[in-house]
């Protein structure tokens, strides 16, 4: 895979028969749906700790990909090292030892390891919590925790037990040795930056009032660098070892994740937030050297005007060109088909809503489901975003029904709710297996899909539950469009119809790009223990959703690439 600066664009990592050079799926099966990719893949499952490694490449964490990518510069090559389906599950943060070992903290399963020169992991120590910023001086490690009250501790690869430095950190992050000596670290929830001495002692706050810190990296001529988790992709340049003076500016990169500094001391920021590596210039100017792009999608809706918007994890995104709109003027509040956001080329970031899953347009809102257990209501125009219920275990799928109520799929509690307009909350099935995504047809009955049990039900008044087609494989994204329910079958990488009239189904697609990529899956039971990490979401099972545009055509989120897909249709059937 080779980025913008080598000769080809970035292609598919999946094998689905895409052509990246022209958007368009090959090879189309008759009867079957043309497909049309609005992005191109992400090369990056979001980009998080970075350091430059002993061969001069630019190592990246993929913490949602549960990867490491490293990035030779000079020509553009872009190598997965630390592949998905190994012992590490979740890096966050990396660094260097002098003997050229690189060292891994795996945040959700609390681990840092040990990659050696010749490809071997060892596992230095397990048992931490939310372990994230990791740092060498010369052949020490040192590893901080990302929760509060998180420990900062020096670790022995060679043997023995961790020694605790400091404790009482507010959510440790990226950390650096500093010009005196210093391990530098932010605490992300107070907005300082502290330091101490490697060899322990009191903790010394040098800075405060720092727009939400992540990540502190000093460059070569020793000034310290800030990022911001923000929106605004802030870095602030405190001058602590000279005049003291602080320099803001404002990047454009949306959620900024680390920085490191080349020879040349040019700057090379990440961003957990929609992956990609960009070279930042001292005036704010930034130049992309891998594209960013979406770290899921997950659920994906279409207002009236065009407009795609996905739910992605960190944030609503979506391609930035909207979809073509039946003849006609746009309705109010529909965005007149135009991207809102801050623009990353093929794509655009609207807000950054931490965990977000599911989501589903209504007129001028949004409403949203989080894996944090949350339902909420967002105002495009106005940024406002309220919550309506709170405390569900894993809501998805998200509809709003004729009488603007929602119905959400609680994947996680086995049912079906109901949250009317005063947010009060009505169980509308219950005692399902895995209940992912849900629909309305045009008489308002509501239809789910159940992701363990293989099958898409209705839901009768009397809260029982009808069989409308079964024996699917793993059944997520649920939409309708005129009589026909489609599902996103991700088990067989698909597109199912199933006539509202008749239950005979089809297949409308297929090979497509759907499932859980890069990262290998876990269990069901690992699944739900894995998506909270000591009081933070860890890592979340993917979602690939649907929904039906006014020109007919159906989108569909490519979540095995970190593409949008738009499925035409194929004509009568």
């Amino acid at each position: 895979m080779r980025g913008p600066r080598g000769t080809d664009a970035p292609t598919s990592a999946y094998p689905g028969g895409y052509d990246a050079g022209n958007g368009h799926r090959t090879g189309l099966p008759e009867g079957r749906r043309p497909v049309e990719v609005l992005n191109p893949a992400n090369p990056l499952w979001g980009s998080n700790g970075i350091a430059f490694g002993p061969d001069g490449r630019l190592y990246v964490a993929e913490f949602l990909g549960g990867r490491i990518s490293a990035l030779d510069l000079a020509g553009g090559g872009l190598d997965v090292v630390v592949p998905a389906d190994g012992p590490v599950r979740s890096p966050d943060d990396l660094a260097f030892g002098a003997d050229g070992s690189m060292y891994i903290a795996d945040l959700v399963p609390g681990r840092v390891w040990r990659r050696g020169p010749g490809g071997e992991y060892t596992l230095v120590c397990e048992g931490m919590e939310n372990p994230n910023g990791i740092t060498c001086i010369g052949d020490r490690l040192f590893v901080n925790e990302m929760k509060m009250d998180g420990r900062l501790l020096e670790l022995f690869p060679d043997g023995g037990e961790p020694v605790a430095l400091a404790e009482g950190l507010a959510l440790g992050n990226a950390m650096q040795r500093g010009p005196d000596g210093c391990l530098y670290y932010p605490h992300m929830v107070t907005g300082q930056i502290w330091r101490l001495s490697p060899d322990g002692g009191v903790p010394e706050m040098v800075a405060d009032r720092v727009d939400r810190p992540v990540a502190v990296r000093f460059d070569r001529g020793g000034v310290l660098h800030v990022l911001s988790l923000g929106p605004e992709g802030i870095v602030t340049r405190i001058d602590l070892h000279g005049t003291g003076s602080r320099t803001r500016i404002t990047s454009g990169v949306v959620g900024l994740d680390n920085a490191a500094f080349d020879a040349e001391n040019r700057m090379f920021v990440s961003s957990y937030a929609s992956g990609g590596i960009t070279e930042m210039s001292p005036d704010g100017r930034t130049r992309t050297i891998v594209p960013r792009g979406f770290d899921g999608p997950y659920g994906i809706t279409i207002d009236l005007g065009g407009t795609v918007y996905a739910a992605d994890h960190y944030r609503v995104a979506g391609p930035s060109a909207p979809l073509p709109v039946l003849p006609g003027p746009p309705a109010p509040g529909s965005g007149h088909g135009e991207a809102r956001g801050s623009e990353e080329g093929d794509v655009t970031s609207h807000l950054l809503a931490p965990f977000v899953h599911g989501i589903v347009a209504d007129g001028e809102l949004l409403h949203l489901t989080s894996q944090f257990g949350d339902v909420r209501t967002l105002d495009p125009g106005t940024g406002s975003l309220r919550t309506r219920v709170s405390g569900l275990r894993r809501p998805l799928g998200v509809a709003v029904s004729r009488d603007g109520s929602l119905v959400v799929a609680e994947a996680g509690g086995g049912r079906v709710l109901s949250v009317a307009a005063d947010d009060t909350v009505t169980v509308l099935a219950e005692g399902l297996g895995c209940p992912t995504d849900v629909a309305l047809d045009a008489a308002g009955r509501v239809y789910v899909s159940d992701e363990r049990a293989g099958a898409v039900f209705r839901i009768e008044p009397d809260a029982t539950t009808a069989v409308v087609t079964e024996g699917l494989a793993a059944p997520q994204g649920l939409t309708v469009q005129g009589d026909t329910l489609y599902t996103v079958e991700t088990g067989r990488r698909g597109l199912r119809g199933i006539s509202l009239t008749t239950g005979a189904s089809w297949t409308e697609a297929e090979d497509l790009p759907v499932g859980t990529a890069p990262r290998t899956a876990a269990s069901p039971t690992d699944a739900e223990s894995e998506l909270f990490s000591h009081g933070l979401p860890g890592l979340a099972p993917g979602f690939a959703g649907i929904a039906a545009a006014p020109d007919g055509s159906l989108v569909v989120s490519g979540n095995a690439e970190g593409t949008v897909l738009r499925l035409t249709p194929s004509g009568p059937r």
